[in-house]
């Protein structure tokens, strides 16, 4: 259903300023932690050690749905990686190879799409959020039919479940050698604000994300918050995967005639009217909603990721009524650094 924000081209901005260094550096075995190439307009970063070797999936598995706003059928398969391959997308007649990052993210309206050549794939945020959330930093994922993934139920829970079923491994590369993963280390907080929204970056000793939302209009959501750090796989499983996409009624018939949501029904999308609360409850969690800001978030980030590296920066992150226009107030005052 509809999507309230999107923070990935706000972290693209800033990502994309210091990926390009990533495929030129080098691990040296004194220093734990690497500087990054410095850039005038952007936030100080380093390179450090996981001290956890990149991972794959052991053996490959298929999902089949509808569309979130297509409507149309799709099957996915997810095979396994080499280590260093990174996960990436096959998709179109001609078959084209898309990474799943920043680089290639091509339009964020209330869904994620990455794309290259002409040809996209829409709608990517839960099954990364999924494998970037279990810890899956190589994998193959080969679409036919739509070239939009399938929205199952609208949580990111039956592609764990078919993580766990088809087990992960130890990704080798092309020399038969095990890579250790490397993850974004912020050493400088920076923020933008627009109104009552903002996102502020904290330097931290490992990964948190706190995320608020705001739904004056509709009081059965209200405001709420909810913070999550990803201490190991089961903490995702079970506190942020099972959380639904969700939307207004009061918006379904104009999102509807704009051609969106074709595929959106009460089983696999939380659907809140404005004056009689919850259409289709019970909710999984009290505040289901903002955990699910939360799932999409993380399927933001994993976009950062590259050459099968952690895609969840080492901060804090903290988000609260994020929008489009403090996306680009965010793009407007790194570029002015």
């Amino acid at each position: 259903m509809a999507r309230v924000s999107k923070f990935s081209t706000a972290m693209q901005f800033v990502y994309s300023k210091y990926l390009s260094t990533a495929r030129s550096f080098t691990v040296a075995a004194q220093e734990p932690i690497l500087p990054v190439k410095s850039c005038a307009f952007s936030p100080k970063v380093a390179w450090k050690r996981t001290g956890q070797l990149q991972r794959t999936i052991s053996r490959g598995f298929s999902k089949a749905g509808v569309g979130l706003h297509s409507g149309d059928e799709a099957v996915v398969r997810v095979l396994p990686a080499m280590a260093g391959e990174g996960r990436y997308f096959i998709i179109g007649k001609c078959r084209v190879r898309v990474p799943a990052s920043t680089i290639h993210l091509s339009d964020t309206t209330l869904s994620v799409h990455i794309g290259k050549g002409g040809t996209s794939v829409r709608t990517v945020e839960h099954l990364l959020s999924a494998l970037e959330g279990m810890g899956i930093d190589n994998c193959r994922i080969e679409i036919e039919g739509a070239n939009e993934v399938p929205i199952l139920d609208g949580s990111a829970l039956e592609w764990v479940e078919a993580i766990e079923e088809a087990g992960t491994c130890i990704a080798k590369n092309n020399f038969g050698m095990d890579v250790e993963k490397m993850a974004l280390i912020v050493c400088e907080p920076f923020h933008v604000m627009k109104g009552e929204s903002f996102v502020a970056v904290y330097p931290a000793a490992s990964t948190r994300i706190t995320y608020g939302i705001d739904f004056q209009q509709a009081p059965a959501i209200g405001c709420q918050w909810f913070s999550w750090s990803p201490v190991d796989s089961m903490t995702y499983k079970e506190k942020v995967a099972p959380s639904r996409t969700f939307g207004l009624y009061e918006q379904v018939e104009q999102l509807r005639t704009a051609g969106l949501i074709k595929g959106g029904s009460i089983d696999n999308a939380l659907v809140c009217s404005i004056t009689k609360g919850w259409v289709n409850p019970p909710l999984r969690f009290s505040d289901e909603p903002c955990r699910h800001k939360i799932l999409d978030l993380v399927g933001d980030l994993s976009l950062c990721a590259q050459d099968g590296h952690q895609g969840l920066p080492i901060a804090h992150i903290i988000a609260f009524k994020i929008t489009n226009g403090a996306q680009e107030s965010f793009k407007r005052k790194e570029a002015s650094r």
